[in-house]
Order: C-alpha cells, then structure tokens, then sequence
C-alpha cells in the first residue's frame, strides 16, 4: 500500500481576495493537484459543526450528508466548501494525486483562525504557505456582497456591521466572523512566528488584479514547479458584484476607524506602507 499523500502548500487567505480564482488557476498546471474541495477547513480547528449557531446548524448538518456522499465517491468534480474534520476523509482529498509536484489545499479561515498555523506546523512541517492581503474595509464589503447575493442576509452593509458586531465572540453565525477576518496583523505574525520565511509568500491584492499573470508565474516559482507554464487566466471566480450596491462613504469611514490600529500594526510588521488603505 502506498503512503498517503499529503498537501505542501496552503492558499491560507484572506477572504475574498481572490483565492478562488488562484485556486482554479494553479489546478490547471500539470505539476500541481489541488484538493478538489476548496474550503475543507480542516486546520481550523474553530470550524467544526458544534461551533456553528443555532441558525446555520440545520443547514450545516445537512451539507454534512451531501459532503460524505462527495467524499465516498470519485471526487472528479471540484466542490466549494465542506467542514472536513476527520483526517481518514482529509486524505481522501489527495488521494488522486498522481506524483505531482505541489500538492495543494485552499481554506481562507486559515488564516483567520487561532490554531490552524500551529495544526499545519504539526503535521506538515514542511509546508509552503500563500497569503493575499486586501485592504480589510473593501474585504468585508465584498463579504457582504457575496453573503446579500446568496440570500443568506437582506439588509444594509450598516445593519450587517451592527450584525457582525453584536455575534463578536460568539458561534460561527451568518455574520461572524466577518469582521475579525479583516485584523490581519496578529493573523499574519503568527504565521511568521510559525514558519520559516522562506515558507511563506505574501502578495497584496491590488498587485494581484492588476496582473495576475505575474503572481502566478511567481507562485510557481515559489512551488518550485515549471514558471513557463501559462494557464488561462480569463475568468474570474465568485466576485460579489451586486448591482446598484455601494459603498457608503460613511460606512466606508466607520470601517478605516475600526481597522485603523490594526492596518498600522500590518504596516510596521511587513515594512510596507498602507495609509490607502486608510484613505490617505
């Protein structure tokens, strides 16, 4: 019996910065395997059914039968999310690994999460993680966008803060944790403090968009995987455009104030100047 296979490289976050399309875009190089569930959230040890809310356990308990029937078939076809918790089902997500050369995994709430850079360390000690950084006010708008577009809230981006606020600290909720996603000073210096820095590669969003093609050969390279290989970059995966939906700009300014100590904090860890992120 062969041993199983393993991931060795991380799409680790942040939400809605682009990931999904990173994700589709890397499973099309010939030396790279991604797990055909984007989202299985394993590390994360926050994620698990008895955290969700009262709210979203009926719905989260019922994907559990449909993501069981996923992971007992071929797993041909890629599917968006599914709260993988037993390692046995984490391996069956690379078992069709056919001996590529990265073997990837993508779960945003890694890099939200307390104990998921401690969880990859300890059984993939080895691992090479990916990070995109978005400014945290756009971030949780497009979160908001993308949740408003899904039906799963029908409100204003101001009642959805208020939302977000009110389940601080609590469960996993429709609303939470949609703000704390956006404090990234202490989620990347763990990951820092984890990993060894040649481990972890760091790209900003904005870079990102403007040419991905860029970015991806780069990742490449950072795989260590052929840099020349050219995959197609056209579409784009899960924006949250909704029509007529915009930004206020005081919602804009209740969100730059909330992040504000917290993007100061960023800037000093990764030497990079962020005052437009700030509006400055």
């Amino acid at each position: 019996m062969k041993p199983a296979t393993l991931p060795n490289f991380f799409i680790a976050g942040a939400p809605k910065s682009g990931t999904t399309s990173l994700y589709h875009y890397l499973a099309q190089h010939p030396e790279i395997y991604m797990s055909p569930i984007k989202e299985p959230h394993y590390f994360a040890s926050e994620i698990r059914l008895e955290r969700f809310s009262e709210r979203l356990r009926p719905r989260a308990e019922q994907d559990a039968g449909t993501l069981r029937a996923y992971l007992d078939g071929p797993m041909l076809e890629k599917r968006f999310g599914g709260v993988v918790t037993e390692w046995s089902d984490y391996l069956r997500l690379f078992r069709n690994a056919d001996g590529e050369t990265a073997i990837g995994e993508a779960s945003v709430c890694y890099l939200w999460s307390d104990s998921a850079a401690a969880n990859i360390r300890r059984s993939i000690p080895d691992a090479r993680i990916i990070l995109i950084l978005r400014n945290p006010v756009e971030m949780a708008f497009s979160m908001y966008l993308h949740t408003l577009r899904n039906g799963a809230i029908h409100c204003s981006f101001r009642e959805a803060i208020e939302m977000g606020l009110e389940q601080r600290g609590g469960p996993i909720d429709v609303m939470h944790p949609f703000l704390g996603m956006g404090f990234y000073h202490q989620q990347v210096k763990r990951y820092l403090e984890t990993f060894p820095a040649e481990r972890i590669v760091i790209y900003w969003y904005d870079e990102y968009q403007a040419d991905p093609a860029r970015i991806v050969a780069d990742i490449f390279r950072f795989l260590k995987v052929d840099a020349t290989f050219r995959p197609d970059i056209s579409k784009r995966y899960l924006e949250a455009g909704v029509p007529d939906v915009v930004l206020d700009p005081a919602d804009r300014g209740f969100l730059i104030g909330y992040y504000r100590d917290d993007i100061s904090k960023l800037a000093r860890l990764l030497k990079r100047d962020l005052s437009n992120w700030c509006g400055l």
